[in-house]
């Protein structure tokens, strides 16, 4: 039996990834042999803006200390939408100086990002055209289709639910995806992003997302719990976690 401990650095009003990501985590334990317990460090922020989201940033170095105080196994840098506001290729620039800060506290942990897994989980499975759903208003959905284009991946079609007040994004149902991407244009897509943020529930959805359009379907979560566990050199087959949490990526 290995034991991890799980990190996670979280805006301080997100209330969903310190949910789905264990989920998705006990799910694991159900067919492997690895146990996890979960550990967070929060940064202010309550309404989805630029402004917000910059200031939250600048504290995601605290959160880091923090963490690596509990000597965590592995960091999850849980807010998507926070590294692609701060420009492009920016999961490239906080990944490794939060990683640096634990290198510095005598406890080194990788650092996972949301938005650079996200990346990452598009490229493994090979998608080069997505469709994208996001809880953000369309002048921040827009930068976030921006980054993920800037990336190399085109985005196709996509959705900005226009939600401000980030208690409201986790409070969306997540029943009302399937609906949502089934008036988009998913034909030409190779997956569907079906939450690009990691405070919007979307997990009971993706199997029925996932029949639907007969296309792989992630989320923020997802990603991040797959770059995750290869992080912590798990296998990533995770019961309910969809194609990218198959195991065979």
């Amino acid at each position: 039996m290995r034991h991890f401990r799980v990190g996670q650095i979280v805006p301080s009003s997100n209330v969903t990834m310190e949910t789905e990501i264990p989920t998705l985590l006990r799910a694991r334990e159900s067919v492997g042999d690895e146990r996890f317990t979960f550990h967070s460090s929060r940064m202010r922020m309550k309404h989805v803006t630029k402004e917000e989201l910059a200031a939250m940033d600048a504290d995601s170095d605290r959160c880091a200390l923090e963490l690596s105080d509990a000597r965590v196994d592995v960091m999850g840098y849980a807010c998507l939408v926070a590294i692609m506001s701060m420009g492009h290729g920016y999961h490239c620039v906080s990944g490794p100086r939060l990683h640096q800060v634990s290198v510095d506290n005598g406890a080194p942990a990788p650092v996972v990002t949301s938005a650079g897994a996200l990346i990452e989980g598009l490229r493994a499975m090979g998608a080069q055209r997505v469709a994208v759903v996001a809880p953000y208003m369309k002048p921040l959905t827009e930068m976030v289709v921006e980054y993920i284009r800037n990336e190399g991946i085109e985005v196709s079609d996509w959705r900005a639910l226009e939600i401000s007040d980030n208690l409201a994004v986790a409070a969306h149902d997540p029943m009302k995806l399937p609906e949502i991407v089934s008036g988009m244009k998913t034909d030409d897509v190779d997956a569907v992003v079906l939450s690009a943020c990691v405070q919007m529930p979307s997990l009971p959805a993706v199997p029925m997302v996932e029949a639907r359009t007969g296309k792989p379907v992630v989320t923020a979560a997802i990603a991040t719990t797959w770059q995750m566990l290869r992080a912590l050199g798990v296998e990533t087959r995770v019961p309910g976690g969809g194609t990218l949490l198959s195991g065979a990526y």
